[in-house]
């Protein structure tokens, strides 16, 4: 069974690579382009269809992360009765996976609400009045969104490393 934990781990490494390595990319080299005045003409149409390309790409490495991470849990000799009995959350290694799992939890409703909530209202405004206020205040709600999704996923992988490196 060492070879499951392995893959999993591997799964997981690449699922949060691929996730993270997305949203850095959005934020550090799409946006920044689309924010200079020779592309502002087709940035709106850009960014929406980037961002329903991604979408499907990052909710399947959410769903990858989710996965492998309970495998890799079992694999630690970790049973569910440990989360109900408390077990699971005592001491340091508890408290890093309680925060983990909280920022997990607190990034994925934002993820929801970004990809399907402000990020499709955002795109559906700008089509119709693109230089709106309302298309203003959505495009920067989205890209806010975005950027604390970034930050968040960035400390989970540090609990990740505090995790597994103690």
């Amino acid at each position: 069974m060492r070879w499951l934990y392995l893959f999993s781990v591997w799964l997981h490494i690449v699922a949060a690579a691929v996730w993270l390595g997305g949203m850095a990319f959005l934020a550090a080299v799409l946006a920044p382009i689309l924010r200079q005045p020779a592309h502002r003409a087709e940035a709106a149409a850009l960014i929406a269809q980037t961002g329903r390309q991604f979408r499907w790409i990052g909710w399947l490495c959410l769903l990858l992360l989710l996965a492998t991470g309970v495998v890799n849990l079992a694999s630690r000799g970790l049973q569910w009765t440990d989360v109900w009995n408390g077990q699971l959350w005592a001491g340091g290694f508890g408290h890093t996976l309680a925060a983990k799992l909280f920022l997990v939890a607190v990034s994925l409703g934002l993820s929801l609400l970004h990809d399907f909530l402000v990020g499709p209202q955002a795109t559906a405004v700008a089509r119709t009045a693109p230089g709106s206020p309302a298309a203003v205040r959505l495009r920067r709600r989205a890209a806010w969104l975005g950027r604390v999704n970034l930050l968040l996923a960035l400390l989970i992988v540090a609990l990740a490393v505090v995790l597994v490196r103690g």
